[in-house]
């Protein structure tokens, strides 16, 4: 099947190619795969790009402090689930959402501008972990020259504002620094495809998100609530209480289902699967895709599988092409 890709798709190649800093080539090569159609023609382009991503980012990570353009701060993916940054202006509760929700030890003060850095950390969900990463308010200016390559880089934003001090002019603020920082904040993929060749006119790049509103338990937060969700209904809209620890799972759930992955178990003839070990790939991912996290030669040898699960009975054989979901079994055969 032909991959079909839009001009902008080879604009951004061109960049790619053109690049000489690590992370620039790792800021082109996530502007292709949001450009790219997601169809079984472009399976395997899909898997390249992300082995390219891993390795240049790999690249960007061993190069001295002083080499790297405004990236003092490169965080390292861990975990195999995605990468999440919280985003807030002062004072909304984003470093206290992580401490509860990780393992992380970020300050937690009153005070405007506690955070001076980016302080990462693990949530645990169900068999998955997810990363979570604690920044600085938006609108601290000094942490500009690196915020906007470690955003760039996340799988999504999580947008945190105070229901009790007006969070409506708190979105208008986020999304105003965000701009600065030339992204474009959009509740799904849908909305990103439509806009994109508006947003590269404007130099600006999608970027999923969704809205916490923190701090329900407070004086005239459900009138303020109401007044968000109206104006920001393109949003997944979680409400938690960091305080009083209300609302936490229900955002934990909300981050799996907007990172858009899927967990697949493999197992081996006469054996049971590990549940307990998933390999955790994007929606829309192949049987080739699970064979490429154990070898790319397994993956040129694959036969064929058999799934458990969302086939139509169990032991099921698919072929290569066929498309996972979450919680199937996989038993590879070459």
């Amino acid at each position: 099947m032909p991959a079909n890709l839009p001009p902008q798709y080879f604009e951004a190649e061109k960049r790619y190619r053109m690049a000489k800093d690590p992370q620039e080539k790792v800021d082109a090569l996530e502007e292709m795969l949001a450009i790219m159609p997601h169809h079984k023609g472009t399976d395997k382009l899909h898997a390249e790009l992300r082995r390219r991503i891993a390795r240049h980012g790999e690249e960007a990570e061993r190069r001295p402090a002083g080499a790297r353009r405004g990236a003092q701060f490169l965080i390292k993916k861990e975990g195999a689930a995605g990468q999440v940054a919280l985003v807030g202006l002062p004072n909304a509760g984003k470093s206290q959402l992580v401490a509860y929700l990780t393992d992380a030890s970020p300050e937690v003060a009153s005070y405007p501008f506690t955070t001076q850095k980016p302080i990462p950390g693990m949530m645990k969900w169900q068999n998955i972990q997810v990363q979570l990463i604690d920044l600085p308010p938006t609108n601290n200016r000094e942490a500009h020259p690196w915020l906007r390559a470690l955003l760039r880089g996340a799988d999504l934003l999580m947008l945190v504002v105070d229901l009790g001090a007006e969070p409506l002019a708190q979105m208008e603020g986020l999304l105003a620094e965000l701009e600065m920082l030339r992204l474009r904040p959009v509740g799904d993929d849908t909305e990103a495809q439509s806009l994109m060749e508006s947003l590269m006119e404007l130099g600006l790049r999608p970027k999923k998100a969704l809205v916490v509103a923190n701090k329900s338990d407070l004086p005239g937060a459900l009138a303020n609530l109401e007044l968000l969700r109206q104006r920001y209904a393109r949003f997944p809209i979680v409400v938690v209480s960091a305080e009083s620890l209300s609302g936490l799972e229900e955002l934990k759930e909300e981050l799996f289902r907007s990172l858009e992955i899927v967990r697949v178990y493999t197992k081996t003839p006469g054996e049971k699967p590990d549940f307990e070990d998933p390999v955790v790939l994007k929606k829309g991912s192949t049987v080739t895709d699970v064979a490429l996290t154990i070898h790319k030669d397994f993956a040129f040898k694959l036969k064929y599988a058999q799934l458990w699960g969302s086939g139509k009975f169990d032991g099921q054989r698919v072929r290569r092409e066929h498309v996972v979901e979450d919680g199937d079994v996989v038993e590879l055969h070459v």
